[in-house]
């Protein structure tokens, strides 16, 4: 874990399960709620430091949780300097930041509408998969259900992670199985 302080700005990189991806933990919220992952400029339009980190040689994915930003770089890329690269940027773009803006996803409050099914789901997920993902600098978002299917996304860290794709699904699909239905399969996309 490597500590970069500023004037203004704490931050503290950390790795994550995902060789291509970095956790900066910062002293102050980038979000005050949901969650945000941006992959491209057109998709950080109005968020100012997403779009900025963005433009950082070869980082592929930003993600927006809490205090928390994952960035995700290409395989090929050199890890001190997209970190060294990524420090500059939220040093100098945090104090303009706005943690109430650019908030692309606030689903828990959405919730109320969707089907009983989907609401369990969520919920076990809430309570048994997505504190890790999270921990890990990354998420998981529910795509749909349907004919006993469940279609996911990784966010963050776990969107290129190879353990998302074996291991974590599996573990997805073996809670689900026990706490909701011993039919569903979970399919991520």
């Amino acid at each position: 874990m490597t500590e970069t302080p500023s004037s203004d700005v704490l931050i503290r990189v950390q790795p994550t399960p995902n060789p291509n991806a970095w956790k900066f933990i910062l002293d102050r919220p980038v979000l005050l709620e949901g969650k945000a992952t941006y992959s491209t400029p057109d998709e950080a339009f109005g968020n100012r430091l997403a779009l900025d980190l963005l433009n950082v040689d070869s980082v592929k994915q930003v993600h927006f949780f809490q205090n928390v930003i994952t960035i995700t770089a290409r395989f090929d890329a050199d890890p001190d300097a997209v970190q060294e690269s990524c420090v500059s940027v939220i040093q100098t773009r945090m104090p303009v930041h706005n943690p109430a803006m650019g908030q692309k996803e606030s689903k828990v409050a959405k919730r109320g509408e969707l089907s009983p099914e989907m609401q369990k789901i969520e919920e076990i997920l809430d309570r048994t998969i997505r504190p890790g993902l999270q921990g890990d600098g990354g998420d998981l978002e529910v795509v749909r259900f349907e004919e006993n299917k469940l279609y996911v996304t990784y966010q963050g860290a776990c969107g290129t992670c190879p353990s998302a794709t074996s291991g974590t699904l599996m573990a997805i699909e073996g809670i689900l199985r026990d706490e909701f239905n011993p039919e569903i399969e979970v399919i991520p996309l």
